[in-house]
């Protein structure tokens, strides 16, 4: 896994964060504002399509009208899958499940489908290990 983390640290721009809101209490919001200071395109998808650090929502992943790198999720596990599925549907690189979120069969199928995949990981936290 550690391989799948450098390579989509070093080498992807866009990053669509699944569950991200204008709410600066959630984990998502402080990682979005971490990833857009180094550089990176937050993209927010979330049922309410709120704008975000500056950059439109979307409501679903289906619904950007640009290419995605990443897709980063924070839902819980048994919400995960679903989008892991939708990333390989939309031609995403790579599939990142936040800390906590862990989908064993979700991680395969993405695997399978080509994609970089990590599970149970910040990348916050990975970057500043590095």
């Amino acid at each position: 896994m550690r391989e799948d983390v450098d390579w989509i640290l070093e080498n992807t721009r866009v990053w669509a964060i699944v569950g991200l809101s204008d709410n600066p209490s959630r984990a998502a919001h402080g990682v979005a504002r971490f990833l857009q200071q180094r550089g990176k395109k937050i993209v927010p998808v979330h049922p309410s399509a709120e704008t975000v650090h500056g950059e439109q929502g979307y409501r679903t992943l289906a619904d950007i009208p640009f290419p995605v790198d990443v897709v980063d999720v924070f839902r819980r596990s048994e919400d995960a899958g679903q989008f892991a599925d939708e990333a390989v549907a939309i031609g995403a690189k790579a599939v990142w499940f936040q800390l906590g979120v862990v989908d064993d069969d979700a991680y395969r199928r993405a695997k399978d489908a080509g994609l970089r995949m990590v599970m149970d990981v910040c990348p916050a936290i990975e970057w500043r290990s590095r």
